[in-house]
């Protein structure tokens, strides 16, 4: 490309970070080369300079300057009938505007380096009748399953990412730990900072540099001081909090060799792997008025872990009752 161009962001592109969006339609560009066309003014938004980590909304004018490489096609494979027939029957709640899925553990997303099969890459098969392809507003961990919403339009995908980025969410999860927090019931206040290393990047607790992280927890059952079946209600949108934050106060999740280490197990028992970390449900404002409720059922291997352990799944709803009656009165 030898001119300046003005490129318009695509309806598919949703609410995007305007360096995320140079690396797919520009993948030979550096981000050192674009930072330093930032600076210069070279690279503007609807006439304004912005920075890499600018949310672009669809609509809007990209300046770009002239690059060494051509604007390539995006091109997506065609989705295996088997991983189509997969995703469409985990599908909790649909409607014209948002489409809730059912994330199994072990399935990544997005894609990353050695990651080629992940969910982004799947969603065409989840257009059905739409003009547009859905998109993620949100992440959980690869290992994580559960509650995982997506937007069907650019409208909606601005709608729910404020939503998510302006905490008027309500997400609850569910986790095995490896032994039982001194309290039945309160908050993790501890700031966490991610920290790059050999393994990948991971979070730890800095009161100096970490970032605002709070969780709130409930033990909803346990067994001694061995394990936990915790609630765990993340008041922040941090990277691994919830592992870090569990792993912080001495209580692991079961299965999360990053975070627990050798202390992440319970030994002498035939537990299977896997980290036990469930996205159980989510309420939020629908895009189209009024609020949005949906839960995930447990895993098989989560299911059959509790039952070995002595925990009463079939109870949740009765628990959670109590729970939710315990908050409303002040009583923790």
């Amino acid at each position: 490309m030898s001119v300046v161009q003005l490129v318009e962001v695509d309806p598919d592109d949703g609410e995007v970070r305007l360096d995320r969006w140079f690396r797919r339609r520009y993948p030979a560009l550096s981000h050192g080369r674009l930072e330093k066309m930032l600076r210069k003014g070279q690279v503007r938004v609807d006439g304004a300079k912005v920075k890499a980590g600018h949310r672009l909304m669809p609509g809007q004018m990209v300046r770009v300057p002239p690059l060494d490489a051509p604007k390539p096609k995006i091109f997506r494979p065609r989705v295996a009938d088997q991983d189509a027939k997969e995703l469409r029957g985990r599908i909790l709640h649909q409607d014209a505007s948002v489409l809730v899925i059912d994330k199994p553990p072990g399935l990544a997303v997005q894609g990353g380096s050695g990651t080629s099969r992940h969910i982004d890459g799947m969603l065409d098969a989840l257009k059905f009748d739409a003009a547009e392809r859905p998109r993620l507003v949100h992440r959980l961990d690869r290992d994580t399953s559960g509650v995982l919403v997506l937007a069907r339009h650019a409208r909606a995908a601005a709608a729910l990412t404020a939503a998510f980025r302006d905490r008027d969410t309500e997400k609850l999860y569910w986790a095995i730990t490896v032994g039982v927090p001194a309290l039945g019931r309160g908050q993790i206040n501890l700031p966490l900072a991610k920290v790059p290393g050999r393994d990948g990047e991971r979070v730890r607790v800095d009161r100096k540099l970490g970032k605002v992280a709070l969780t709130d927890f409930a033990v909803v059952e346990k067994i001694g001081d061995q394990a936990a079946w915790l609630a765990l209600w993340p008041r922040t949108g941090r990277t691994h909090q919830l592992r870090a934050h569990c792993a912080a106060i001495g209580t692991p999740i079961l299965g999360d060799g990053k975070y627990g280490g050798i202390d992440g197990s319970l030994p002498g028992m035939d537990l299977g792997r896997g980290l036990h970390l469930h996205a159980r449900a989510i309420t939020l404002p629908h895009p189209d008025g009024g609020t949005l409720s949906v839960e995930a059922p447990l895993p098989p291997q989560f299911r059959n872990t509790m039952q070995t352990l002595g925990f009463n799944p079939e109870a949740a709803a009765e628990r959670m009752a109590e729970l939710q009656l315990e908050d409303e009165l002040g009583q923790y």
